[in-house]
């Protein structure tokens, strides 16, 4: 197992030097699910929200967190994304988002990803709090990254799980 590099040789937490390394594409992509009552999935499906578009909303929503990640998560660089985007669908007793971040650049782009999804998985809690307090926010996790020293990375499949 590699070592945690957000720590100093005395254990002291710090922004990690990036400067030397390479401007390479990067690419991360997450996903993430938030259950809920069936009805309240074919409100949103319908689109017939009291609220409005709240695929649309939340789509915007992780976006913006995307872009913002920098100034969320204490030790995370500042980045340039070149691109986001978020694909939600609606199941039968839940929303599935997906976000795909990138970067030409020194850093991945994990935590933009992963950002992304679980603002967008939060907006549509806010949006469907008034109708379904039950909903359940599972299963964020990072899919695959690509660029970098390390490569590409690809998440294995859980026995049982459905994509």
């Amino acid at each position: 197992m590699t070592e945690f590099t957000h720590f100093d040789d005395s254990g002291q937490a710090h922004m990690v030097d990036v400067g030397a390394k390479p401007v390479t594409h990067r690419v991360a992509i997450a996903e993430g699910r938030i259950r809920m009552q069936a009805e309240t999935a074919d409100r949103i499906r319908a689109g017939d929200h009291r609220k409005g578009d709240v695929l649309g909303v939340a789509r915007v929503a992780g976006i913006m967190a995307a872009k913002r990640t920098g100034e969320l998560i204490p030790l995370c660089h500042p980045i340039g994304l070149t691109r986001v985007t978020l694909e939600l669908e609606t199941g039968a007793d839940h929303v599935r988002v997906q976000a795909t971040c990138e970067v030409q650049g020194q850093t991945g782009v994990e935590m933009e990803a992963l950002t992304a999804v679980t603002v967008a998985l939060l907006t549509v809690y806010d949006m469907c709090k008034a109708v379904d307090r039950g909903m359940r926010i599972e299963g964020v996790r990072l899919l695959e990254k690509h660029g970098g020293r390390s490569g590409s990375w690809f998440a294995e499949t859980q026995a049982g799980e459905k994509e």
